[in-house]
C-alpha cells in the first residue's frame, strides 16, 4: 500500500500515470513503424533499446530521416563510450582506439570481440551500425564522424587526467555530454527541421549536454565513489575534505553536502542557455526529444539539493512525476513554468549558512528571469476535485494494477545515460 500512500500526497501524479497507461504515451512517444525497415536498420533499433534507457523512445519518436541519424549517432557513441569504459582494455590499445574510431565508420568489416561490458553488443556487431552510417545522406554522415572524432581525442586525454578545476569539469563534461548536444543541434538543421542557428550555436548545444552530464555527476556521486570513478572538481571538493571518498564518512556529512550544493550552482548557470536553445525549436518532435530530458534534470536537482540521502544511497524522482513532467514538457510556456517551479523549490530549501547561499541565490533570480511565465503561473497541477476523486477511487481499487503500470516510465526516471 506504500505506493498508494505516496500517490496520496501527489494526486496530479496518480492522474497523469492513468493518462499515460491509456495512451497518452502516444503524444510524446508514438511507437515507430518498423516493418518498413532493413534487416540491418531494424537490428540497429534492437540495440537502441537494448543500450539506452531514457533516450530509446523519444529517439524513435522524431520525424523522418532525422530518427535514423539520431539513432546511429547514438549507437556510435555507445560504441566509443564502451570502448572508454572496458577496464580490462590497456592504455597502449585503448588511446589509438579512441583517437581512430571514426575512421571505423568507413571499415565495413571492422568490429571489436574482446571486450567485457555490458553493451559489447555495439562493438560485436559494430559492421551493421557502420553500414547503417554508410547509408545515411552525406550531410548527417558528416556531423557524426566529425562529433566521434572529437569525443574520442578528448577521452583520450582524460583516461589518466583528473578532473581537477572546474574549467577542467566543464572541458570533460563538453567531450562526453556537450558534443553530443553539438551533434544533435547540426543533425536537426541538416534535417530541414529546424533553423540553421540551431547548429551554429555551439555554445548553446553545449550548454544542453553538459547540463545533463552535470547533473548526473552529481546525483552518482556515491555509485561512481564505490566503483572507484572520480568526477566531482578537486578544486570545490578539496574545499571540504582531504580526499574525495571522505565525504561518504558520517562524520563529514554537513561538509559533503555543502561540497554539493556548490557544485548543483555551478551546474545551474546553464540553464538560462537551455532555455533559449529550446525557444528556438520549430519541430514538435525535437522540442519533446530535447526538452523531456532537460526538465528530468531540474527536477533531479531540486531533490539532490541540500539531500544528505546523495551521500548514502540512491536519489531519483518519483514515477508518477517522471510521467507527469513527460506529459507536460511539450511547449515552451510549460517548460518555463516546470524551470520555475523546481527553482523556487531549491530556493526554499538554501540554508543560510551555506557557503554557496549568495552565489545559488543570483543565478536562481537570473533563472527566474527567463522562466517566469508570462501571465499567472498556470498551474499543472489543478484538477477538478471531482475528477480527482473518480481517479482516486480508481487507484483505491486496483492500486496494484496500476504500480505495474508506473514501470511504464521508469525508463526515463534517469536523465540520462552514463
Amino acid at each position: 500500500m506504500e505506493l498508494f500512500k505516496k500517490w496520496l500526497g501527489h494526486p496530479e501524479e496518480l492522474y497523469n500515470l492513468v493518462r499515460f497507461k491509456m495512451g497518452g504515451y502516444k503524444t510524446v512517444m508514438p511507437k515507430m513503424d518498423q516493418d518498413s525497415l532493413s534487416d540491418s536498420l531494424r537490428r540497429c533499433y534492437q540495440y537502441l533499446n537494448q543500450t539506452s534507457r531514457s533516450f530509446a523512445a523519444v529517439i524513435q519518436a522524431l520525424d523522418g530521416e532525422l530518427r535514423h541519424a539520431v539513432c546511429i549517432l547514438y549507437l556510435v557513441l555507445r560504441a566509443l563510450d564502451t570502448i572508454e569504459d572496458d577496464m580490462t582494455i590497456n592504455l597502449e590499445t585503448k588511446v589509438p582506439m579512441l583517437h581512430n574510431f571514426h575512421s571505423y565508420l568507413y571499415q565495413p568489416d571492422w568490429k571489436y570481440m574482446d571486450s567485457n561490458e555490458k553493451d559489447k553488443q555495439v562493438l560485436e556487431d559494430f559492421p551493421t551500425i557502420s553500414l547503417e552510417f554508410r547509408n545515411l545522406a552525406k550531410i548527417y554522415r558528416d556531423v557524426i564522424a566529425d562529433i566521434c572524432h572529437k569525443m574520442g581525442l578528448g577521452m583520450a586525454e582524460f583516461l589518466e587526467k583528473k578532473v581537477d578545476s572546474e574549467k577542467e569539469w566543464d572541458q570533460y563534461c563538453h567531450y562526453v555530454a556537450g558534443l553530443v548536444g553539438i551533434g544533435l543541434s547540426q543533425l536537426f538543421s541538416a534535417s530541414k527541421l529546424e533553423d540553421p542557428i540551431v547548429g551554429q550555436d555551439t555554445e548553446l548545444a553545449n550548454s544542453l549536454g553538459v547540463f545533463l552530464q552535470k547533473v548526473n555527476i552529481i546525483r552518482d556521486y556515491l555509485e561512481d565513489e564505490l566503483e572507484g570513478r572520480e568526477f566531482w572538481p578537486k578544486e570545490v571538493w578539496s574545499k571540504y575534505a582531504k580526499k574525495l571518498s571522505d565525504l561518504t564518512k558520517p562524520e563529514n556529512i554537513d561538509k559533503a553536502v555543502q561540497c554539493m550544493n556548490e557544485l548543483i550552482t555551478n551546474a545551474l548557470h546553464h540553464v538560462p542557455d537551455v532555455l533559449t536553445y529550446l525557444s528556438r525549436l520549430k519541430n514538435q518532435s525535437v522540442f519533446n526529444f530535447c526538452a523531456i530530458p532537460q526538465v528530468m534534470a531540474i527536477a533531479t536537482l531540486a531533490a539532490c539539493y541540500n539531500n544528505q540521502q546523495v551521500f548514502r544511497g540512491v536519489v531519483k524522482i518519483r514515477k508518477g512525476q517522471a510521467v507527469t513532467l513527460m506529459m507536460d514538457a511539450t511547449n515552451m510556456q510549460a517548460v518555463k513554468a516546470i524551470m520555475y517551479q523546481y527553482v523556487e523549490e531549491i530556493h526554499q530549501k538554501i540554508p543560510s549558512t551555506d557557503p554557496s547561499s549568495s552565489k545559488i541565490q543570483q543565478i536562481i533570480a537570473s533563472v527566474r528571469s527567463v522562466s517566469l511565465p508570462s501571465g499567472a503561473l498556470v498551474s499543472r497541477t489543478h484538477y477538478s476535485p471531482i475528477y480527482l476523486s473518480c481517479v482516486m477511487l480508481l487507484a483505491a481499487l486496483s492500486w496494484q494494477y496500476l504500480s505495474t503500470v508506473s514501470k511504464a516510465a521508469e525508463e526515463y526516471v534517469h536523465t540520462g545515460e552514463n
